[in-house]
């Protein structure tokens, strides 16, 4: 991530080793910190966890936390508490430089007393009413790239690369059937 430019991704308490290992993997491909609070519902070499992250470990830079007052006590600045009970729309917000991007456990959520000390902090994913919740490693997926949408991608790259041809040499669709054959 561009240099004064900072994301965090909290989990609390997460349960699901594979959605840890998911968002730690999209921490790594973007650059985000991602900071643990515990208890977890697994442990840290939980094969699980280390197979969704795959060979992405070595880009992630985490930290982990006892509880949850240790993470306040030692991370003051901008939070946004990513509920299914939030009022407003996640994408209606402004995330500054070293926000906090922070998400409950797959099957509790975030504490409501948290919730209720920062009603204007409270963000949501649309949805239809049927449905309870999104999958948690999806919901901190679409969260990151919204908040690094709104820096416009800081230091990613931004432009794939053909393996098998070059782009510059397209000619475009009239051709498909020439490069298939």
């Amino acid at each position: 991530m561009e240099k004064g430019k900072t994301l965090n991704i909290v989990l609390v308490e997460p349960q699901i080793p594979q959605n840890t290992g998911n968002i730690a993997r999209t921490c790594a491909a973007t650059g985000a910190r991602l900071h643990i609070v515990r208890p977890m519902g697994f442990t840290v070499d939980d094969k699980k966890l280390k197979r969704a992250g795959l060979d992405y470990w070595y880009l992630l830079d985490i930290v982990y936390y006892d509880n949850i007052t240790e993470f306040f006590q030692k991370n003051p600045g901008n939070y946004f508490f990513f509920t299914t009970k939030g009022r407003r729309i996640y994408s209606e917000a402004v995330y500054p430089d070293n926000a906090y991007l922070i998400f409950g456990r797959e099957d509790a959520g975030l504490d409501e007393a948290l919730l209720y000390a920062h009603p204007n902090d409270c963000v949501r994913l649309p949805m239809i009413q049927e449905a309870r919740s999104l999958n948690l490693s999806n919901t901190v997926a679409i969260a990151v790239y919204e908040a690094l949408r709104q820096w416009n991608f800081p230091q990613m790259k931004v432009q794939g690369e053909l393996t098998r041809f070059d782009w510059n040499d397209a000619a475009g669709a009239e051709n498909i059937e020439a490069i298939q054959r």
